[in-house]
């Protein structure tokens, strides 16, 4: 009787260590991933895709951090020190290239889901033949407006500049200002600047770039300059009068209200209005710069992507890539769409429930009517300190035309020197 005593003993404690044991390995398997991004537009929808995505795979936990603006420098310090995030949000082109050149970025050529973009999207993510991140989303940079308003006063989408200037006349006769501004920030007239010059350049675009990465060019040399400060001080006289005390928010709540008919951002703007105004009937064009209107196209291109740290661990790699790898899903790309209200880089992405703006951008893309975003592809101190800061100080009356010029010249010959 002992013996069967002991033995019953000895058999509860191997039954109890075993489940111990299976506790801690299926305990083991649970990874937490960190996912830094800058888009502050979206915020909310994140955690809502990343909670659906750990819903469907709950030994896989995320963790959000954003930095809306300035992001870059936050990342390099994090990346440069060790602290890499897992799956980190960048921008096309540069921002890609950089990082990827740094080798703090995983090879994600062989990966399945990048085969389930779009092939031209890819070359905002290939650095030396190499796919170092999923392109996300396209966007489009130009004039959102308001139809309601533009009925109201009889006017017609400007297909030219000199339509534009006839357009915001109207406008300020009428008491309705032409533009939201946003000056308090830099980014939007780091865009705006760099539209204004790609748009201006056209088919010198390329090589012009080409002779700048050579150390041999100026950012005056593809455009005529006074045309393109024309445009900026146009920009600037048909903006609210206190734009230099507005930020993202405020230019939001100024178009959303009706205050303003129009607005110069991406895509990703509207959607913080429609949820403000969810009334609000726009369509979507491009910014004239010319009176030819063949030559006035949409400013578009890839936006975002999603790269994944050469440092993560062999676990935290392996969720990251399946995180990537869902991303593609129909019940991801439903969020991408409806939820995000963004455009989807995946081959046969229904985009149909889009609302209006969206359908112009897609109209403007097949339609092969687009410019490229040369911000993207310009070293990336270039845009985020010289185009940015430089645009601004314009604005402000602090540099003129050719110290800004100047700024962007130097900071570009410094940068393809390191």
């Amino acid at each position: 009787m002992k013996g069967r005593i002991v033995k019953g003993w000895l058999f509860l404690v191997l039954v109890g260590l075993f489940i111990c044991n299976f506790q801690g390995v299926f305990a083991a398997k649970k990874v937490q991933l960190d996912l830094f991004f800058y888009k502050q537009e979206i915020v909310k929808e994140m955690g809502e895709l990343t909670q659906a995505f750990s819903k469907k795979y709950p030994d896989v936990e995320i963790k959000l951090e954003i930095v809306p603006n300035e992001s870059m420098a936050v990342l390099r310090t994090k990346m440069a020190g060790g602290n890499a995030p897992d799956i980190i949000q960048l921008q096309s082109y540069a921002s890609v290239f950089e990082f990827a050149k740094a080798g703090w970025l995983a090879d994600l050529t062989k990966e399945p889901v990048i085969s389930k973009v779009v092939p031209s999207t890819k070359t905002a993510v290939t650095y030396n033949g190499k796919v170092y991140a999923l392109p996300m989303d396209v966007a489009g940079i130009g004039i959102i407006y308001n139809k309601d308003i533009f009925k109201k006063y009889g006017l017609k989408p400007p297909t030219t500049f000199s339509e534009l200037k006839s357009v915001c006349a109207t406008l300020k006769k009428n008491g309705v200002t032409p533009f939201a501004g946003l000056f308090k920030a830099n980014w939007s007239l780091g865009h705006f600047i760099s539209m204004v010059h790609t748009s201006l350049a056209g088919d010198k675009l390329m090589p012009w770039l080409e002779k700048m990465n050579q150390g041999k060019g100026s950012f005056a040399d593809p455009i005529n300059k006074a045309e393109l400060f024309k445009i900026m001080d146009f920009y600037k006289a048909n903006v609210d009068k206190n734009a230099a005390e507005m930020d993202w928010n405020e230019q939001q709540a100024a178009f959303a209200s009706g205050k303003a008919a129009m607005m110069v951002q991406g895509l990703w703007s509207y959607g913080a209005a429609i949820e403000t105004n969810p009334k609000l009937n726009c369509g979507f064009i491009p910014f004239p710069t010319s009176d030819n209107p063949k030559e006035n196209k949409l400013f578009a291109d890839v936006d975002s992507t999603f790269a994944i740290s050469a440092t993560s661990s062999p676990e935290k790699t392996k969720a990251a890539k399946l995180f990537l790898e869902w991303l593609a899903t129909p019940e991801a790309v439903k969020i991408w769409v409806e939820k995000c209200k963004l455009v989807p880089t995946f081959k046969g992405a229904d985009v149909s429930s889009m609302d209006a703006p969206f359908q112009d951008l897609v109209r403007y893309l097949n339609d092969g009517n687009t410019n490229p975003w040369a911000f993207a592809m310009y070293p990336v101190a270039v845009f985020e300190d010289a185009c940015k800061n430089g645009a601004q100080e314009y604005m402000f009356g602090r540099k003129n035309a050719d110290q800004v010029i100047k700024y962007i010249d130097d900071t570009w010959k410094r940068e393809i020197k390191k």
